[in-house]
């Protein structure tokens, strides 16, 4: 083996690694937050939380990503730690999908359909659509497609060629002897764990020894003690994870370490005992792709099958060796535990990332849409408390909007997905219209405190007026943070007539004032906290709009939508028109 085929060795192991990397990050961005919202509706059953682990994981082509993913969950509260044990344990029979894909090369046959299915052949198919994809088509799904169908070929390719680079190393007395060195458990054990911390990915580790089996150098003997290792040194990764993250997140990072520890050390003992007296054969014999696999899966299906009714004892060995303080029990406020969700872990991941976003902005309308609905009721009769709560909830809306906004624009940094894109120019805008109403409910409030202070109300018309006025709009934001939760864009009818009464009853309600004040019952004081109301209430149903038409602007892939709520208020549409109607009956002025 001279000098180039060592260089052709680095360069296919490189290829292998880059396949790798952009394989798992097309699959994740395909799957955009579905992950996230598969593993978050998990039940208490471990067995179900085991099989969505596997399944994510085969789909992710990562268990560690997957792990790191649950540290996540786990610290930004949306899961908890008993939870996530059945998910890491599942993660680990899930990677071994990779090993089982790579294992096809192989196959060897003259039969034509029998080769086509080694991976080295449809890989070929596989670039080629996925390169005509990437330059001919425009559509995000497609480009996503085209990414995971190219990251395969590369990563089939790097296998390849690192395969065909390494097999010179049979002839090389030295090689063989440094391999005899890993067939005794304990070095085999170290070299496994040191080569998968260092390159943080069990499957590509276990795929660099598929590859080395080209040499015929590497026995069953040699490849069973490095895939044990293997097991533990992916670890690594959700430990680096955890640095800095809640306790329960680092006791999820522990659980991981521990499961594939105990596992390894009951499999070994199992295995060797049983070989010192039965005397494997196929210890001794030339590994092949499909026998690593194999070993692989064995080994993590009997350590899930072994602790999967032992996960408490997991849970209580990670709660001795992080323990519990007592501040871990000090209560902190709700908006807190949504900031956590904003983990930066998730930057790496901008389909979770974003799904992250979404869920806290939604619990930021919830704030915002309470505090309107809060100031409304003020016109019934001032509370202190009340008025305290919504200042209190508007100064939460703006803490909201910095967290978020700080966290969106890191994300807009990333690769985003099209669709993402517009969806992250939505939320940076959205953020805003929600922080903007809930100010205006504030100035409410305090436009209220001000007149129990001075002792002053309104006159009885006005209060019918506004009391009309405010059940449109508290009705208006309802409606608007349902668009947003759901995005269900056919209520942008409702929210649009609505707007379009808003602005036809501050019209109204400021000429009804205007002539009571000529009939001196009103004065000019109450006249400008009952002006300065109706503009409030008329600008919270401005960025109602502005929330909803976001929306539709996202679902409809277009972001040249400026005029699309003008439209829609000429009349050119009959279900806004009928709807417009009908408010118009139901929100009368007496």
């Amino acid at each position: 083996m001279d000098f180039f085929d060592v260089l052709t060795m680095i360069g296919g192991l490189a290829l292998f690694l880059y396949g790798m990397h952009i394989l798992g990050e097309g699959l994740s961005k395909a799957s955009g937050g579905r992950m996230e919202r598969i593993l978050e509706k998990l039940t208490d059953s471990k067995l179900r939380a085991v099989l969505l682990g596997a399944g994510v994981t085969a789909v992710i082509q990562s268990s560690s990503a997957t792990t790191v993913m649950v540290v996540g969950f786990v610290n930004s509260g949306i899961m908890k730690l008993t939870q996530a044990i059945g998910v890491i344990m599942g993660a680990n029979v899930g990677t071994t999908i990779t090993s089982w894909i790579l294992s096809l090369t192989g196959i060897e046959s003259g039969n034509f359909f029998v080769q086509m299915l080694k991976p080295t052949s449809f890989s070929q198919i596989f670039a080629l659509v996925g390169v005509i994809l990437l330059l001919f088509s425009k559509k995000d799904k497609h480009k996503n497609a085209a990414t995971i169908l190219i990251g395969f070929a590369i990563l089939m390719f790097g296998m390849d060629t690192m395969s065909a680079a390494v097999k010179p190393l049979a002839d090389v007395p030295e090689f063989t002897n440094i391999l005899l060195l890993f067939s005794s458990p304990i070095p085999g054990l170290i070299a496994g764990i040191v080569l998968t911390a260092v390159i943080q990915s069990s499957s590509a580790s276990v795929g660099i020894l598929q590859a080395l089996c080209a040499t015929g150098a590497v026995s069953y003997g040699t490849a069973v003690p490095i895939i044990m290792g293997q097991n533990i040194g992916t670890c690594v990764t959700a430990l680096l994870s955890s640095v800095g993250t809640s306790k329960n997140a680092r006791r999820a990072a522990m659980v991981h370490l521990y499961f594939n520890l105990i596992g390894t050390i009951a499999f070994m003992a199992v295995f060797y005992v049983l070989n010192a007296a039965v005397d494997f054969p196929f210890m001794s014999q030339t590994a092949r792709p499909y026998g690593i696999a194999v070993v692989h899966t064995v080994f993590n299906v009997f350590a899930t099958g072994l602790l999967l009714p032992f996960s408490a004892v997991l849970e209580k060995l990670a709660y001795a060796t992080i323990r519990e303080d007592e501040s871990e029990n000090i209560h902190i406020r709700y908006i807190d535990e949504d900031i956590k969700a904003l983990d930066s872990r998730f930057i790496n991941n901008p389909g979770i990332a974003m799904e992250q976003c979404r869920k806290v902005i939604c619990h930021m309308a919830e704030t915002a849409q309470a505090s309107c609905a809060g100031a409304a009721d003020l016109l019934h009769g001032y509370a202190q408390d009340k008025a305290e709560e919504i200042c209190q909830m508007e100064k939460d809306v703006d803490r909201y909007e910095d967290v978020l906004g700080t966290y969106l624009l890191k994300l807009s940094g990333k690769d985003l997905s099209e669709k993402d894109s517009r969806a992250l120019t939505l939320y940076l805008h959205t953020i805003g219209d929600f922080e903007r109403i809930s100010d205006h409910a504030a100035g409410i409030a305090k436009a209220y405190e001000k007149m129990e202070r001075k002792k002053q109300e309104f006159s009885g018309k006005a209060k019918e007026e506004l009391a009309v006025f405010s059940r449109v709009i508290t009705r208006i934001t309802e409606i608007s943070c349902t668009i947003f939760k759901d995005e269900d864009t056919v209520l942008i009818y409702e929210v649009e007539a609505l707007r379009t009464v808003a602005d036809e009853l501050g019209k109204a309600v400021r000429k009804r004032h205007i002539k009571r004040l000529t009939k001196g019952k009103c004065t000019i004081e109450m006249g400008f906290l009952l002006s300065d109301i109706v503009t409030a209430y008329e600008r919270i149903a401005a960025h109602c709009s502005n929330i909803a038409i976001g929306i539709v602007q996202v679902e409809d892939d277009s972001l040249e939508m400026h005029n699309y709520n003008e439209e829609i208020r000429a009349g050119n549409s009959e279900a806004f028109q009928h709807i417009y109607e009908q408010f118009l009956q139901e929100y009368a002025l007496p």
